[in-house]
């Protein structure tokens, strides 16, 4: 019995997941997607419990898709880059398929306890983490994350807006080298950099020198002592002149 209605929640899943994909947010109606799986509506209340649970379960079918593609992503030597791909990917996913992307980000359903929506976001920070330790972040981890989130999440439901026809294509693109040079410096820690604002190279020693602390650890320095250094070092990152023009 309990193998059939998970059969069932599937059927359900991938029918809304179709006329999500085709008719978009408004497709999704109770009456539609019972029509599309071949169930009756209380079916859907059985095993979703409203409506509300639908779309939370669609949502979560989505995330799922998306972490399947970013997950595929291998990690190079160069966390820039890496990110770079993180971001095409995601605009791409994006543009692909809207109405989810819609129904996942703009309606915000990656916060609160979904896993897979938290977990896309822990993704991007892991990768601003591999930037800090290189020495190449001019801000703390956790800044950067919400403002690369922020601007990937404007450009992409922007675009999602826009008539196809009336869309600047070049717009994910130079959005992304915005960003990489609002956050990132051109060189590592301890080489000759081409930033001339001065506390950038403070902001980004203080940023590496987090992230190989909270990597690493370390037994010279008591718990609380270790928490007051750190937020300290994020209060160096965040004191530099990128992190103070970014808000």
């Amino acid at each position: 019995m309990q193998e059939r209605a998970v059969r069932t929640r599937q059927r359900v899943l991938n029918a809304a997941a179709e006329l999500l994909s085709s008719q978009g947010r408004a497709g999704i109606s109770t009456r539609a997607v019972s029509a599309a799986a071949g169930v009756q509506p209380p079916t859907l209340y059985r095993l979703f419990g409203d409506k509300d649970g639908l779309l939370d379960a669609l949502a979560a079918y989505g995330f799922a898709q998306y972490l399947r593609e970013k997950q595929a992503l291998e990690e190079t030597d160069d966390p820039v880059a890496d990110l770079c791909r993180s971001w095409d990917l995601h605009v791409g996913f994006g543009l692909s398929r809207p109405g989810f992307y819609v129904l996942m980000y703009g309606e915000g359903r990656y916060r609160g306890g979904m896993p897979g929506g938290l977990e896309t976001v822990a993704i991007l920070r892991r990768t601003l983490a591999r930037v800090a330790a290189a020495g190449r972040l001019r801000m703390s981890v956790e800044r950067a994350t919400q403002l690369v989130h922020a601007m990937g999440l404007g450009v992409v439901l922007s675009l999602i807006a826009t008539p196809p026809a009336e869309r600047d294509e070049s717009l994910p693109a130079r959005a992304r080298e915005h960003a990489l040079r609002m956050i990132t410096t051109t060189g590592t820690v301890g080489e000759e950099s081409t930033d001339e604002e001065p506390g950038s190279d403070v902001a980004c020693r203080a940023a590496a020198l987090r992230e190989a602390l909270s990597r690493g650890g370390t037994t010279a320095m008591t718990p609380s002592e270790g928490a007051l250094l750190t937020d300290w070092l994020d209060r160096l990152a965040d004191t530099g002149p990128a992190a103070r023009s970014a808000f």
